[in-house]
């Protein structure tokens, strides 16, 4: 849900607020389960876009903001606060292991956004955009309660990565997103992996 506070057409601050609900794949062995048990808290944070709750201020700088024309640059920013889920990681004799624990996350991206038009062919009146961004992504949490998760690492607490994302939008067509992302200081997991992902939305004609 993405809402504007303030008064219209005097000021505004952009609210962002998003909810959702991860789920760990427990497949194989025992020992494999133990290794894998926070798979997908290595996606949630790097991805500013996650979080059992989430919270944050977003949007995009046009270096030209009186410009109507499609085709422009900008600066995208994004900070917020969330809340992300992990599971303890510890023998399979201990019985907290695999605990479902829940922890503050702050995060902030910043990057460069471009977007131009694009339309289906033989229908030059729908002008919707494509669009490419390349963000900078930071996220912290408190290194104790990341270390009660993983209890036999050290960690500060601070993670940073990019991503790489491009999209094509055209109202009752199409819509569709590529996003790439990639840490440059990674959790300390072994599976901390390029992380891709994609969606594709088609609304066929009557």
């Amino acid at each position: 849900m993405r809402l504007y506070i303030g008064e219209p057409g005097k000021f505004a601050i952009p609210i962002s607020l998003y909810s959702g609900v991860s789920a760990n794949n427990f497949q194989g062995s025992q020992s494999s389960i133990l290794q894998r048990t926070n798979e997908a808290l290595v996606v949630n944070l790097i991805n500013p876009l996650t979080g059992f709750a989430n919270i944050s201020i977003d949007g995009v700088v046009f270096f030209k903001r009186k410009t109507e024309k499609v085709t422009k640059f900008g600066v995208l920013y994004h900070i917020g606060e969330r809340i992300l889920t992990g599971k303890k990681i510890g023998l399979a004799s201990d019985p907290a292991t695999g605990k479902p624990i829940n922890f503050l996350n702050t995060f902030s991206t910043l990057g460069l956004y471009f977007q131009t038009g694009a339309w289906e062919r033989n229908n030059a009146k729908n002008i919707g955009i494509f669009w490419f961004t390349y963000r900078l992504i930071g996220c912290y949490t408190n290194p104790s309660q990341l270390m009660e998760i993983m209890p036999n690492i050290y960690t500060n607490g601070l993670y940073i990565g990019y991503s790489l994302a491009w999209g094509v939008e055209i109202n009752n067509f199409v819509n569709i997103k590529a996003i790439y992302y990639k840490y440059l200081k990674k959790p300390e997991i072994d599976y901390s992996l390029p992380i891709y992902q994609f969606s594709f939305n088609y609304t066929l004609k009557k």
